[in-house]
């Protein structure tokens, strides 16, 4: 028996890969889906999420990218509740001329890494995205990142490992269950296995409600930069926007109202008919980061596996981290590095 402890996105999906493979699973959490996931943008991003100086990112992100569609053919063999998966592509915009100046810089990042961002003319920019702002400076159009719904997601799943019989014990693990242990419970990993260190970063996230006579506000996922600040709007298939996000790292789990006002004007700027639609919700999230903002992803011993600490990217790697799982479960190559993401890299 394989016991996943925690019901995120990662350990949901990790619980299906395996179960649909015939493995006994186990999963266990007091609430899945009611953390992280619950807060998360859903993009899948690999170029777009682009940061400078962390290169040994680069690989895992293209990777799970690739993976995605895989993991959607699984979730669609056992539900069909939707995903919310996307694929009109992104666009990333500038809304001055120091922004275009900084997007013009990570676009020539991005192709000396063999990524694909097109350089637009904001006049081809508008006729993709009519509801941009004409007063904007750049525009780079990435076709192959697309996004996810997360909470519509983590429903499929959790319906999917209904249909395959996984047990959910709906209860806080206080210490690592007998057997075969899969540690993928965010924050919560530190606490059950010494050497991680993990922190909360916080990020607030807004949810818009398009009015009818404005629908489709946009079709694509929207990124920016407004005075050098990141934004981005994501429009779901519930003719909702998702409007994020903040980082921060000062113990406050609650949306601030600083992050709101700036994440609205920011938004705004980039697409003004933000302003007419309806204001639905403000909500924060803390993502497990670690020193060196990469996962931990490996086997620590013959018993336990731990998959935790992806940081910005949980959704994004959410594909590589179920099957990485599965190929450490049946002793298999993964067919990639992970010696950057050591489970033990911290440890003292």
């Amino acid at each position: 028996m394989i016991t996943v402890v925690g019901g995120g996105l990662v350990g949901l999906a990790t619980a299906l890969r395996l179960a649909d493979r015939g493995h006994d699973v186990t999963l266990q959490d007091p609430s899945p889906a009611s953390g992280a996931t619950h807060h998360a943008g859903g993009m899948l991003a690999p170029v777009a999420e682009v940061v400078y100086r962390q290169e040994p990112l680069f690989p895992l992100m293209l990777r799970s990218a690739e993976l995605y569609p895989g993991l959607l053919r699984v979730v669609e063999k056992h539900t069909d509740l939707p995903t919310g998966y996307r694929t009109e592509g992104t666009l990333v915009v500038a809304a001055d001329r120091a922004d275009a100046t900084h997007l013009a810089e990570l676009s020539e990042y991005q192709a000396s890494h063999a990524m694909t961002a097109e350089r637009l003319p904001l006049r081809q920019a508008r006729s993709l995205e009519p509801a941009l702002s004409p007063q904007l400076a750049g525009a780079v159009h990435i076709p192959g990142d697309h996004q996810v719904n997360p909470r519509l997601f983590a429903a499929a799943l959790l319906d999917a490992l209904s249909t395959l019989g996984v047990r959910i014990i709906r209860e806080r693990a206080d210490a690592l269950p007998e057997g075969h242990v899969i540690l993928a419970n965010g924050l919560g990993a530190s606490a059950l296995h010494a050497g991680l260190k993990l922190r909360p970063v916080y990020g607030d996230i807004l949810r818009l409600g398009v009015p009818a006579h404005l629908q489709p506000l946009l079709t694509r996922v929207v990124r920016g930069f407004v005075e050098d600040r990141p934004v981005y709007l994501i429009p779901r298939t519930d003719d909702t926007i998702a409007v994020g996000a903040t980082s921060r790292e000062d113990d406050r789990p609650v949306p601030r109202t600083g992050a709101v006002h700036d994440l609205l004007r920011d938004a705004t700027r980039l697409v003004p008919g933000i302003e007419e639609c309806d204001f639905l919700e403000a909500t924060t999230g803390a993502r497990p980061g670690t020193p060196d903002d990469l996962p931990y992803l490996g086997r620590v011993n013959e018993n336990l596996i731990v998959s935790t600490g992806y940081f910005r990217h949980g959704i994004l790697l959410t594909a590589l981290a179920a099957d990485v799982a599965v190929h450490l479960v049946e002793g298999t190559d993964p067919g990639i590095d992970l010696a950057a993401c050591n489970p033990h890299r911290h440890k003292e």
